[in-house]
């Protein structure tokens, strides 16, 4: 299904629905500033989306609730559910609708409602922190403007007027429009769609027969999961080749806020909201020891581990640790996340995960960038790097890479080879910038960058004015030797200084050279260093092994100087031209 297929089945108008709720902040001026709206119209947001869905089954849920009191019956839960057709339920008598005839009691009542609910949105609830929202906003005389809002038509989040997906849209864009107003790493949160779709049909791209055929039963698993869009998107795209699927959803998140949302989302889906956790997946893992079918993921980047640094140490110096391979510098955590990705990979499992242009090239021979990126190389998993174009991101323009991880590479036709694909030419100019975001991805870009990758060819597709570009090289390319080139230590004479008849090498003439993996030392010596430097020589004690992926090199397209004629001539019409219109406007 296309993207503008998908488009087509929301029911509502997702952005006229977000601004209408986002209005509601209106209410809020002068006691809260506009960074601190999201603070009231995000759990309210997740409550009247939760109270909407109760509506129809709410009556049940009280008759029930009343029969297990009278019975005395202790452990309620699994039977105020199935009362409820949802994994959470209220008991409350009360309404959002009952709160409204009294007004002069909507504190007390309102938290009586919100005590009604199963612990699981109490859990949710408390994330948010939310009760230090109701109490400011009944001590400025505003909550019972908010809850009246909130109860109008425009605020209808009834499943039946807004779908699941729909939801997901207004969660994302209301937490975009939050996140816009601290005007501060907005886009921690924020993927757009055009970009998960496109990562979710590369991990699925070349099993797509095999999964019509066989049916999906999956694992998936986001270690970075925002409002949890991503997983929702893969599930997505996963039920339109098997309406039958057996999905299950993990996911991780550091944001107290769009974690309570994930989990809300989760539970609305009647999902397993229990896979939702909150914490720093760095330091406070919560998915040990587990295994996910996919990964799929947009971690932060250009964010320090500093926080991290004595739990992530800690772990590196285990064996099988998450972080044995290597630690990148404390400056930017991403390629950690990496690792994590990879230790949760199944044997059979595919990753695809967003990083900017350094973990491909930062970091010398023998560094723990280099060590990682060995560590995906020596075990022939990194399947494909793909540039998307610039200004694609709502919180950053620069250049970004979809890495994609299988741990079934080596017993596929891309066994020993890594495939580049340059994607940043592939993209449609948006009407209106969103942040950022300049660019956006069609259908037609999705398809055409999918099918570079499937085809695992070389060369250059071209539709319309949009081009995709594959190179695939063998794994050994982007290894090297970094070598220490040494020059003997001579006296002011000239002679060469001995000690025990051996020459000493002069610390101050110490080179070092980059070798090719597969060069012969001693043949790279004779044709790139004697001619030059006829008494050096390799001390291979000081050999490191590196690993480098030139992306950007290996697609440098060369363009030539313009001639120096055509510019003095283009010089002179701007001058003749000046002139004219300097006389045209003085006229002299």
């Amino acid at each position: 299904m296309t993207i503008s297929e998908r488009q087509k089945q929301t029911t509502i108008n997702v952005q006229e629905k977000a601004n209408l709720i986002w209005a509601i902040a209106d209410k809020l001026v002068g006691v809260y500033k506009p960074h601190e709206y999201g603070k009231v119209i995000l759990p309210m947001c997740v409550i009247k989306r939760f109270s909407d869905a109760l509506v129809g089954t709410r009556q049940a849920v009280w008759d029930k609730y009343d029969e297990l009191k009278n019975k005395g019956i202790e452990v309620k839960d699994g039977f105020l559910k199935r009362a409820s057709g949802y994994l959470f339920y209220n008991t409350s008598k009360m309404t959002l609708e009952k709160l409204l005839t009294d007004e002069f009691n909507i504190g007390e009542n309102f938290r009586m409602y919100l005590q009604g609910f199963s612990e699981n949105v109490i859990d949710i609830l408390n994330n948010f922190k939310f009760e230090d929202e109701i109490k400011k906003m009944e001590d400025n005389g505003l909550l019972y403007l908010v809850i009246s809002e909130f109860c109008s038509q425009k605020a209808d989040l009834s499943p039946d007027k807004v779908t699941s997906t729909d939801m997901g849209y207004i969660f994302e864009e209301l937490v975009r429009k939050f996140s816009e107003s601290y005007d501060e790493q907005a886009g921690a949160h924020f993927t757009a769609r055009d970009i998960i779709y496109l990562m979710s049909d590369i991990l699925i791209g070349e099993d797509e027969d095999r999964l019509r055929e066989e049916g999906i039963t999956a694992t998936v698993y986001d270690m970075a999961m925002g409002t949890s869009q991503m997983l929702g998107c893969m599930t997505e795209r996963l039920l339109e080749l098997d309406k039958d699927a057996s999905i299950k959803c993990f996911g991780q998140e550091l944001n107290e806020e769009t974690f309570a949302i994930a989990k809300a989302d989760m539970l609305i889906k009647g999902g397993n909201a229990e896979n939702m956790k909150h914490g720093d997946t760095l330091s406070n893992d919560q998915f040990a020891d587990y295994t996910f079918d996919y990964i799929i993921s947009n971690p932060p980047f250009g964010i320090e581990w500093k926080k991290e640094k004595s739990a992530v140490e800690n772990e590196s110096k285990k064996a099988g640790g998450r972080f044995s391979v290597g630690l990148p510098p404390i400056s930017d955590g991403q390629m950690l996340f990496m690792l994590n990705g990879i230790a949760k990979l199944k044997d059979t499992g595919r990753m695809a995960i967003i990083q900017n242009g350094s973990p491909m090239f930062s970091g010398d021979a023998g560094s723990g960038q280099s060590e990682i990126r060995g560590y995906l190389l020596e075990n022939d998993w990194l399947e494909a790097i793909i540039q998307l174009p610039n200004d694609m991101f709502y919180n950053t323009g620069i250049a970004t890479y979809i890495w994609v991880v299988s741990k079934n590479k080596p017993y596929t036709r891309r066994a020993g080879k890594v495939q580049l694909i340059d994607a940043s030419n592939c993209y449609e100019k948006r009407r209106k910038s969103l942040g950022n975001k300049r660019n956006e991805f069609t259908s037609d870009c999705i398809d055409l960058i999918k099918k570079c990758y499937v085809d695992f060819v070389e060369g250059v597709l071209k539709q319309d004015n949009k081009q995709v570009e594959s190179k695939i090289f063998a794994n050994d390319y982007f290894k090297y030797s970094k070598v220490v080139v040494e020059r003997p230590l001579r006296d002011e004479n000239g002679e060469l200084i001995l000690k025990k008849g051996k020459k000493q090498a002069d610390p101050q003439l110490r080179d070092s050279e980059i070798i090719p993996w597969g060069v012969d030392h001693d043949e790279y010596m004779q044709k790139n260093v004697l001619p030059y430097a006829e008494d050096a020589w390799i001390d291979e004690s000081k050999t490191k092994i590196g690993y480098e992926i030139p992306f950007t090199r290996l697609f440098y397209k060369y363009v030539a100087p313009r001639k120096s004629e055509e510019i003095f001539d283009e010089i002179k019409e701007l001058e003749s031209q000046e002139t004219t219109l300097m006389k045209e406007l003085f006229g002299k």
